[in-house]
């Protein structure tokens, strides 16, 4: 079920708030973003009963990546605690001064990770969800010894097998995971996918939630803004929305 966040402009003017000086456009969009996040949990809720899941079995992540601070400040306030970030060094830029805001932020890395990134990884990040390759898993065990500082980590199941994608192969994952915990001395407590756009994705999350239950894993990070109630019948514990919330994304220019 996609969704089309609706941005309401009044009359069209420019009107200025004499405190503040904040246009009444901008407090608007603030609004707009507010009902969205409402919105999203609302449907999240409809879901679990629907599957008939316990309430509040399911984590919102909010996919808070392209996005300013200013964008981010009013889902805080409204009171979403749980955030996706895609680059480590975008995440620095922003996040730091955003915590300030609530203590009990919790922030997942949901894009590639470098190992020469590892380190500032660590020290950012309450949940890794894209560990996917042997020098990653060391550079992060490494990493979390020194800093004694001990992120939840997923690893990222490439269950569609697409070559231009990262993740573990599905006939792979019993084996990182065995590494991963015997080799390195690391908690896998979850397993994350991003099934193929124009795909069914309800195959890849029963094949995600096959491989957590044959490794004994009890996270599943699946679903995003088009599937995520798709997502939530097939035993998501966390899905990750960010369009349906902040509305549709400007990228830079390449």
């Amino acid at each position: 079920m996609p969704f089309h966040p609706v941005f309401i402009t009044g009359n069209g003017r420019f009107v200025f708030e004499a405190a503040t000086r904040q246009p009444m456009a901008e407090q608007v969009r603030q609004m707009s973003v507010t009902e969205n996040l409402h919105n999203v949990l609302a449907d999240i809720a409809t879901a679990e009963k629907e599957a008939g899941r316990s309430p509040g079995s399911v984590t919102l992540v909010a996919v808070s990546k392209t996005y300013d601070g200013p964008a981010i400040a009013p889902v805080i306030s409204a009171g979403q605690r749980v955030f996706g970030e895609n680059r480590v060094q975008e995440a620095q830029g922003k996040w730091p001064e955003l915590r300030a805001m609530a203590d009990d932020i919790e922030l997942h890395l949901i894009g590639p990770l470098q190992s020469n990134k590892a380190a500032e990884a660590v020290a950012l990040f309450d949940v890794i969800e894209t560990v996917d390759r042997e020098k990653i898993a060391r550079a992060l065990a490494n990493e979390m010894k020194k800093q004694d500082r001990h992120p939840k980590l997923y690893i990222q199941v490439n269950t569609g097998m697409e070559p231009q994608k990262a993740g573990v192969e599905p006939d792979a994952l019993l084996a990182f995971v065995k590494k991963c915990r015997d080799d390195f001395g690391l908690s896998i407590e979850g397993l994350m996918c991003i099934p193929p756009v124009d795909e069914n994705p309800g195959p890849h999350f029963a094949l995600l939630r096959k491989l957590a239950e044959e490794a004994g894993i009890d996270h599943l990070s699946m679903g995003m803004s088009a599937d995520f109630p798709i997502a939530v019948a097939f035993g998501a514990t966390s899905v990750r929305v960010g369009s349906a919330i902040f509305g549709k994304r400007d990228y830079p220019a390449a």
